[in-house]
């Protein structure tokens, strides 16, 4: 019999005091292509409880628009319901299609003013949860799919307390689904689906009061960005490189999701759920760069700090984390690890200002004007997060000279239209909850096609201000982020973009990882501005 595997998240000191309840998560692969289980998983109609035995009844609250929708669904658990009131959800679906083929269907729960408390029923909550459907190789030629399942939710009651068990089940319960779609598509080759649900015209209850109709649920730092701003892109997440080159090879497991242990074997429902153990360790290597100067000079207010378990600070990300285009990119689409940076990260600081803060490295005793006192060449990236209070996570990349003729030199010294067609980010979150880094991605984007950017030619710099508040795609993402900061460790690398044979292979111009960042430490920045007070 196919196995179905079971993750349990592991309980870590870094969790958010709010988080409900541990996130759990299946794993199996289906015989049939991302397309199809993509359409049976986004219907919603009468047929669903065929491969989703905690499906009783769902419906269309809203529309948002044509990837983002608001949905009502009534669970089917079978534990003890004699005196177990029945559990329902309102919650905001989000979904995507990747460049590789792949899907991600995101849930987070929500309130909305036409799906209040219903009669009869308790509202769970869902913390976090969703699909991800992954195309893998043919196998004698049938189509076959990696199927992962995530779900965090907090069932709520006076039961749950009582019988810790009860949460369990219902997860597992929940989490069969991956082996119900898993037998639908055994038994038949064809499955017809209903993309479309009908629209809830009668949700309006008067069990809602006038203030929890009002109440929205704040996923940002900055007031009134809500899930629906997150996800407001019609054709792809955050921000895309058009010319994305995803890994075409999809394995079974990324390595990057692997935060969570299984425990052990059980039986549910006929399947037999296989829980072995997969522990992860990151460990940073040393980076190497293309040349060395003394770094003792440069400081910024963000301490840096080596030790894997600190917190609130910053340390040097392998190279070799990240893959970029190789020398044969363009004959066969091949990458490589990323290696040894061109430049050497010195410093960076976490600032907060009542204003947007632009062109911070004229700030004396900054890292880029020590390094400018000294004959080095500063690249200053500068990550402007909008809010109530305007916070900026700057990085400091310093190296001897700019070789002449260079790809890197080419685009300091370019005009803005080749350098928005070029500067590129690959991110990555190491550490955080399932749908933040699907939120996020991995994909490498061009930061100058999706988000504002100014750039600013110093004698000795360039510094590059990225506006994240000019998209409300990625400012609604990264207030999804910037919700749970604390609990997130954040890998950035950055790049040009190599686009003829003689650029390749690319070279990375440093990365970074950012581990549990405070809000609380960011300082005032001295811009000579009317800076916020403290």
């Amino acid at each position: 019999m196919a196995r179905l595997r079971i993750f349990e998240e592991l309980p870590r000191a870094d969790r958010l005091p709010r988080s409900y309840s541990k996130a759990m998560k299946a794993v199996g692969v289906v015989d049939a292509t991302s397309a199809a289980i993509f359409e049976l998983i986004m219907s919603m109609d009468g047929t669903r409880f065929e491969w989703d035995c905690s499906f009783q009844y769902g419906n269309l609250v809203e529309e948002v628009d044509g990837h983002t929708a608001v949905l009502y669904q009534r669970l089917q658990l079978e534990w003890c319901s004699r005196i177990v009131w029945p559990r329902d959800l309102c919650y905001v679906r989000y979904w995507r299609h990747n460049d590789d083929g792949s899907y991600v269907v995101l849930f987070q729960s929500r309130e909305h003013p036409n799906c209040g408390p219903q009669p009869g029923f308790v509202r769970a909550h869902m913390e976090s949860g969703g699909f991800k459907i992954s195309p893998l190789k043919p196998r004698n030629t049938r189509p076959r799919t990696q199927v992962q399942h995530l779900m965090q939710i907090d069932l709520r009651g006076w039961f749950v307390g009582y019988f810790p068990s009860f949460q369990q089940h219902c997860l597992l319960h929940m989490l069969s689904s991956v082996a119900g779609i898993r037998e639908l598509f055994s038994q038949t080759d064809e499955i017809h689906t209903a993309p479309r649900i009908p629209i809830m015209v009668s949700m309006t209850s008067d069990s809602v009061s006038s203030e929890k109709e009002q109440k929205t649920q704040e996923i940002s730092i900055q007031p009134g960005v809500s899930l629906d701003q997150v996800f407001t892109d019609n054709t792809h997440p955050l921000i895309l490189d058009e010319d994305s080159d995803e890994e075409e090879d999809n394995h079974i497991l990324d390595a990057e999701e692997e935060v969570c242990v299984l425990f052990v074997p059980i039986y549910m429902y006929g399947t037999r759920f296989l829980l072995p153990c997969f522990p992860k360790n990151i460990e940073d290597m040393d980076v190497e760069t293309s040349d060395s100067f003394d770094t003792s000079c440069f400081s910024g207010n963000l301490r840096r700090d080596d030790d894997e378990n600190s917190r609130d600070c910053w340390r040097l990300s392998d190279g070799n984390n990240f893959k970029v285009r190789s020398e044969n990119f363009f004959k066969d689409k091949s990458k490589i690890p990323a290696g040894k940076y061109v430049m050497e990260i010195v410093a960076v600081d976490w600032l907060k200002n009542a204003t947007r803060m632009d062109n911070v490295a004229r700030r004396s005793g900054c890292a880029a004007q020590v390094a400018s006192e000294k004959g080095l060449f500063s690249f200053v990236i500068n990550l402007q997060i909008p809010g109530s209070t305007h916070y900026s996570l700057v990085f400091y990349y310093v190296k001897k000279q700019l070789e002449p003729g260079s790809l890197l030199q080419r685009f300091v010294d370019g005009d803005d239209e080749f350098r928005n067609s070029r500067f590129k980010l690959i991110p990555s979150v190491t550490k955080g909850s399932w749908i933040v880094r699907q939120s996020v991605g991995s994909t490498p984007c061009l930061l100058g096609k999706a988000v504002d950017c100014t750039y600013v030619r110093g004698e000795k710099y360039l510094e590059i201000d990225v506006d994240i508040g000019s998209s409300a795609v990625a400012n609604g993402v990264l207030g999804l982020v910037f919700g749970v900061l604390t609990s997130l460790v954040v890998d950035m690398a950055f790049l040009i973009q190599a686009v003829s044979p003689d650029e390749l292979p690319e070279r990375l111009i440093g990365a970074v990882r950012i581990a549990h960042a405070e809000l609380s430490s960011a300082v005032v920045a001295d811009l000579g501005d009317n800076p916020l007070e403290e």
